[in-house]
């Protein structure tokens, strides 16, 4: 993919907006890359440090991907949810180990009382993630309605719009807040660093120089 941008000495990071942030601000500044005005201030989305030539940027996960893959930022780290959702033409190198949690399916309590997932052959499911929901069942042999919400997804079966879902789950707290539970868990989730891939022709000394001290602290 064609980059916009046209410093070849400037490098941009894209740091993903939300409970990630903390972590990953935390872990550039171990490898001597201090980005934590991205945390104090609330509003501004581009910061610079000229000092170091670097620029990051606080991008909404589900669109940071994009923002690599077009050359915005050379550089960017994303959860592998949103990767595998996705599929963007990017190059992946680095697991950092952050961000960590679990996508599951799970479905309202009482339903769970007497159904037995070995007996689905055809499901409704409310999801942010309809792809990988839909590989998952296919793969399974269970053909499957996929309903793309891109929030409050644990209200579309107390209300009727789904029989189960699928999102991601830390601590579990909010399926048991609103009266689910699990039923199984498609795949654990943590965050990885993303790169352009021709910013890795244009600027590979700078980009190597991440991932290395990067694979050194993970």
């Amino acid at each position: 993919m064609r980059k916009t941008g046209t410093n070849h000495n400037l490098l941009a990071i894209a740091l993903p907006k939300g409970r990630v942030l903390k972590e990953a601000v935390s872990l550039l500044k171990k490898i001597g890359i201090d980005c934590s005005n991205a945390i104090t201030s609330s509003r501004k989305l581009i910061f610079e440090n000229k000092k170091e030539n670097i620029r990051f940027m606080v991008i909404r996960p589900q669109d940071l991907p994009t923002f690599v893959e077009y050359g915005a930022a050379d550089i960017g780290i994303a959860g592998k949810d949103v990767l595998l959702e996705q599929e963007k033409d990017i190059y992946e190198p680095l697991d950092l180990g952050i961000g960590f949690c679990r996508m599951v399916v799970a479905e309202p309590k009482e339903l769970g009382l007497i159904d037995n997932p070995t007996h689905w052959t055809q499901i409704r499911v409310a999801t942010k993630y309809p792809n990988i929901t839909l590989k998952y069942f296919l793969r399974k042999g269970i053909q499957v309605e996929t309903i793309k919400l891109y929030g409050s997804i644990e209200a579309a079966p107390l209300l009727g719009l789904s029989d189960r879902i699928v999102d991601l789950v830390a601590t579990g707290e909010t399926l048991k807040k609103n009266g689910l539970i699990e039923v199984e868990e498609i795949l654990k989730v943590t965050s990885k660093l993303i790169c352009n891939r021709a910013s890795l022709k244009t600027k590979p000394e700078r980009i190597r120089e991440v991932i290395e001290k990067l694979r050194q602290v993970i």
